[in-house]
């Protein structure tokens, strides 16, 4: 309004200028016309009309002005409108905003007034337990106290008989004592002397040549291929443009195909050939079935490429179950969780150095149940132990630890007894041996993998390796000597007690470890063992 009102006024105050110019120049044409008399009549009218012909045009321009004022008038209006509603939206949210505040606000205050709650109620529980305990406390005492009387009761009886006894015999109850021990002790010793000479003897002679015929017959009558496979598999192409359609435009088949495999596919100049690059075999394996069924279709998109992937699972599934089938025909072993069976069937796309696993585990299952025979025992309890003690290799790179303690976690939770149980866990002495069937289990698991060309890893690897391990423990300050155990599986580190303690020698065991697992390629794990010993010694003189 201040705006329409200042508008106005100059609109009047140009009229007003308009109107004395206009006067102005009609009192200087009248004077130039006549300056000596007064104006005539048709002059005055003729003034008379110019002046209404400006006070017209000074009309139309205040009106023209005047509409312009309220046009923008209008349009202040209209925004000042549009600020109260914006304001009143605004207040609108404001309001929204805080009674969304205060009912959050109350909400939190009832929770905080719940937990409050039950923390008092924690509170009163934990004071009656306490209450509880001391009073089962006193009680202890009480009844401790009761047992040291009876006790020594107890004992004033035992006391008062001795002495009843000693007078009788005439000798001391110390006495009588070591005159009895001495005398069976010789006794025994004289007869327990032959016996075991007797049976040392025989035990020798007939040990020796009973296990030198079980091991000879077990490994005369057992004969497998050697293998030899690695991380790499290859796909042969009918022709070189198949490449281009492997990869796709702008690669996008090639990383289509490396996304739902979780396998590198590696394309170089060898000719009509693909390369398929996976630590699992089994993931492997189903890469290299999806690709050929692509090359064989011609038909290469990412569509394609998921569908014939789920075949080929479901495919590599149905042969891991039927090789594991098989094995367990071949062996003569019934009534298996499937779970295992599938699990066996698995490591048929596994290798250990170079020896396929589970051929080496029917292998072994032969082995040892010509070596159960032998030695009549339980044939396919035997041969059960060891088809089954490898059985941890299917999941080493899906969980941690050692195959040989997954392995026995697995077969626990399937079902198996607790014998195969244990030769799974003891056939790397992982644990102690404490039963025949795990005895035959190491020793066929160790002859199937050290028969010439089983495995690729060679003597002076091997050798090499051993000493890098006793290297690496002795350069540490306070070793004394190291030994390589168990094909390299343990080091045992003696350190000597003057110069190093309880704390260093954890210390010196961490830092070996870590060592190893920088420096060095090895199947498994390798347990490192630091051995602190105290000795006392004194002279009689």
């Amino acid at each position: 309004m201040n705006a329409i009102v200042i508008i106005l006024a100059v609109a009047v105050v140009l009229l007003a200028l308009v109107v004395i110019a206009a006067l102005v120049i009609v009192v200087r044409r009248t004077s130039g016309m006549a300056p000596a008399a007064g104006p005539t009549p048709e002059q005055l009218a003729e003034v008379k009309s110019m002046v209404n012909e400006e006070l017209e045009q000074a009309r139309r321009d205040a009106e023209q002005i005047r509409s312009k004022a309220e046009q923008e008038a209008g349009e202040i209006l209209r925004r000042s409108e549009g600020l109260a509603e914006n304001a009143a939206s605004m207040r609108k949210e404001v309001e929204d905003e805080s009674r969304l505040l205060k009912s959050e606000l109350k909400e939190l205050r009832s929770d905080l007034e719940r937990r409050e709650s039950r923390l008092a109620e924690r509170e009163q529980r934990l004071d009656e337990e306490a209450r509880r305990q001391a009073e089962r406390a006193r009680k202890l005492a009480e009844t401790e106290t009761e047992l040291a009387d009876r006790r020594e009761d107890l004992e004033r009886v035992g006391e008062r008989r001795r002495e009843i006894l000693e007078r009788v015999a005439g000798l001391t109850a110390d006495q009588a004592k070591g005159e009895l021990v001495k005398e069976i002790e010789n006794q025994a010793k004289r007869e327990a002397a032959l016996i075991v000479r007797e049976i040392e003897s025989e035990a020798r002679k007939e040990g020796e040549k009973r296990a030198c015929k079980i091991v000879t017959l077990a490994v005369q009558r057992v004969a497998t291929e050697q293998t030899a496979e690695s991380v790499v598999s290859v796909l042969h192409l009918p022709g070189d443009e198949m490449k281009g359609r492997i990869i796709g435009r702008e690669g996008r088949n090639i990383r289509a195909f490396e996304s739902t495999t979780g396998v590198n596919l590696i394309i170089d100049d060898t000719p009509e050939a693909v390369l398929l690059s996976c630590f699992d075999p089994v993931r492997r394996e189903t890469a290299r079935l999806t690709l050929e069924k692509l090359v064989l279709d011609g038909r290469i998109h990412p569509q394609r490429i998921e569908e014939a992937h789920e075949r080929s699972k479901a495919e590599v599934r149905d042969l891991c179950v039927r090789a594991g089938e098989d094995a367990l025909v071949e062996l003569g072993i019934t009534e298996m969780h499937p779970e295992l069976v599938t699990l066996l069937g698995q490591l048929r796309y596994r290798t250990s150095y170079g020896q396929n696993v589970l051929k080496h585990l029917i292998e072994s299952a032969h082995i040892a149940g010509i070596m159960a025979a032998e030695l009549r025992l339980d044939r396919d309890l035997v041969k059960r132990c060891a088809l089954l003690h490898d059985i941890g290799k299917a999941l080493t790179h899906e969980v941690e630890g050692s195959h040989a303690m997954i392995g026995a976690e697995i077969a626990r939770r399937y079902g198996e007894i607790e014998d195969v149980v244990h030769a799974i866990e003891a056939h790397h002495n992982e644990v102690e041996v404490r039963t025949v069937e795990a005895v035959l289990t190491q020793a066929a698991d160790a002859i199937s993998g050290s028969r010439p060309g089983a495995r690729r890893e060679s003597l002076e690897a091997y050798v090499k390796r051993l000493e890098r391990l006793e290297e690496i423990a002795q350069s540490y300050d306070g070793v004394e000597k190291v030994f390589a155990m168990q094909a390299g599986r343990e080091i045992r580190v003696m350190v000597r007690p003057d110069g190093v303690d309880d704390i260093q020698a954890q210390v010196i065991a961490r830092d070996v470890a870590k060592q190893v697992e920088e420096e060095l390629t090895y199947p498994g794990q390798i347990r490192i063992t630091v051995v602190r010993e105290s000795r006392a010694t004194e002279f009689a003189r």
